[in-house]
């Protein structure tokens, strides 16, 4: 059997633990990632993540270490203005209007949106760039033993791994945070979501616009033009069973129900895309440290697509990992340590606000749809408190 030593292995191959591998080998650790499946590089290939994400401001300097942004910021759509919509009237239109314009608190955009797919297409090629980054797609974490000065990673392909440092990114059901017996907190909402991209007629200005009347926020987030078109990205959030329903209609009826929800923003949507559809759950790991391991992305936590914070998330866990390293400590038990006092109670407090946010565009009654449409405007009237929430909301404190 095959035995191979390295610094760090990663267990996960999705954007997180693509993106960690990149910054570890960046900062001259050597790296084996791992993950089942083969990344999908192309949005018009089987199973390609339709998905956007908005890498927002704290995220960018770890991404520029690990040598990726230069790779992405070409490919990149600046998010200047988030707009908040409600249209939880007696009709589906917009009753209240909020913009949110990051000129108000910095020099920068709010963030920068990008395709998922294009993000793991990218970043497979920084890592082909990296010669102690090894990146193994189509293997599997199998199982781990973890020792005092080291932990073993028996591989699906036979070999095994002895490493520092394992950094689980392998997803909410995570193989190795199981075999820590590490439990969770999940919360479920009986919610899916649908993502696809549309075509409109009227330019989005690079404003993300979330509208809510009920069963969850319909999103749209601007992307570069397709085929001569102005073109956004949707995120559909609604209960499970009108997800079922939605995604079973004619393209035609589809359309019809895509642009009643939308509230006729940007003109007509035309669909651009296949619609896949995502369970929506707010989960939290008991701990985000065991022996020679460290958790991160959706192997500590899971959020819904409110607000960008999920993948922010992540470069969160990252960017602790990446300073809390050291060459003489890796993988011991003070830095992991801190590791945890740091990140912790940071994803409760934003997992408790997204919960909060996502239960109040899910209200169905239409008197608690009001008051919620009376509170917020009201609350986002204050300049003071706008411009705070947006600080908070891209992690600017």
């Amino acid at each position: 059997m095959q035995k191979t030593a390295v610094d760090v292995l990663i267990s996960g191959g999705g954007v997180a633990g693509l993106a960690a591998a990149a910054a570890f080998g960046a900062a001259g650790y050597s790296v084996i990632c791992v993950d089942p499946a083969p990344p999908v590089t192309s949005g018009d290939a089987p199973g390609a993540d339709l998905r956007t994400t908005a890498f927002l401001q704290p995220s960018i300097p770890v991404l520029q270490a690990a040598g990726l942004w230069a790779r992405l910021e070409p490919h990149a759509m600046p998010l200047q203005v988030m707009r908040i919509v409600d249209a939880g009237g007696a009709e589906p239109v917009a009753r209240v209007v909020h913009d949110f314009d990051a000129s108000d608190v910095s020099a920068q955009p709010f963030g920068w949106n990008l395709p998922n797919w294009l993000l793991r297409r990218e970043f497979v090629a920084r890592l082909d760039e990296l010669p102690a980054v090894d990146f193994r797609p189509g293997v599997a974490t199998q199982r781990l033993l973890t020792r005092d000065r080291e932990a073993l990673v028996w591989l699906s392909d036979g070999s095994s791994v002895t490493a520092r440092l394992v950094v689980a990114a392998d997803g909410r059901h995570s193989p190795v945070r199981k075999a820590l017996g590490i439990g969770v907190k999940t919360t479920r909402y009986g919610q899916k979501a649908l993502a696809f991209a549309v075509t409109h007629p009227d330019p989005h200005n690079n404003v993300s616009t979330e509208v809510h009347r009920s069963g969850g926020p319909f999103t749209l987030v601007p992307l570069p033009d397709h085929d001569g078109k102005p073109c956004s990205a949707v995120v559909w959030m609604e209960t499970g069973p009108e997800v079922d329903r939605l995604k079973s209609l004619s393209r035609e009826d589809f359309a019809h129900a895509m642009n009643i929800r939308s509230g006729g923003l940007f003109g007509w949507l035309e669909q651009a895309s296949a619609l896949t559809v995502w369970p929506i759950i707010t989960q939290q790991a008991e701990r985000f440290i065991g022996q020679r391991t460290a958790l991160m992305a959706e192997a500590a936590h899971v959020v819904p697509p409110i607000g960008a914070q999920g993948l922010n998330m992540s470069l969160g866990d990252l960017t602790a990992l990446i300073d809390l390293a050291r060459p003489d400590t890796l993988g011991e038990p003070a830095p992991l340590e801190a590791y945890q006092r740091r990140r912790w109670p940071e994803v409760a407090l934003r997992l408790a606000g997204v919960d909060a946010l996502n239960r109040a565009s899910m209200i169905e009654a239409r008197p608690l749809r009001d008051a919620r449409a009376a509170a917020l405007n009201a609350l986002y009237s204050l300049a003071p408190v706008r411009k705070g929430l947006m600080q908070l909301g891209i992690g600017m404190r």
